[in-house]
């Protein structure tokens, strides 16, 4: 057995992840979202412990701090987050009193035993937006071609 692994088979040092199912990742709310969407996302589900959904705390200053973003790409970021579906906010922050406010992520159950609210599945593109043509992207890769390459 390789010095990687433990005697029950498993790796040593893998630590905790951050996991984004496949049916998430395929879908057209998350190959939308801006980078500092992804960042933050991820950040939010970092401060995830299994059992404190509804309460994950994370300001817009500790963000930008933390994740190298101005303080107005933090706040589109989580406005964009919001509204595709991917966090809920559970309580508004307080400037008087340092009060940030706290989030769901829609992936994880809110309560043991109460399904994820897994809101992002019903997030459509617009039909009025340009960049998306009226469709997905998937509509729009095909015109390109097979890869997403263009033909000239």
């Amino acid at each position: 057995m390789s010095r990687r692994h433990n005697l029950k088979g498993r790796r040593n040092g893998g630590g905790q992840f951050v996991p984004i199912s496949y049916p998430m990742a395929k879908s057209d709310a998350w190959r939308s979202l801006s980078g500092a969407s992804v960042k933050i996302f991820v950040e939010l589900h970092c401060r995830y412990s299994g059992g404190n959904n509804g309460d994950l705390s994370l300001s817009y200053a500790e963000a930008a701090d933390l994740l190298s973003l101005g303080k107005s790409t933090v706040a589109r970021a989580f406005n964009e987050l919001e509204e595709k579906g991917f966090i809920k906010k559970t309580s508004q922050g307080r400037w008087y009193g340092r009060k940030a406010s706290t989030w769901l992520v829609t992936d994880k159950p809110a309560r043991k035993g109460e399904p994820a609210l897994n809101s992002w599945q019903r997030w459509r593109y617009p039909n009025n937006n340009p960049r998306y043509s009226g469709g997905t992207m998937r509509r729009v890769a095909s015109r390109l071609g097979t890869g997403g390459e263009k033909n000239f």
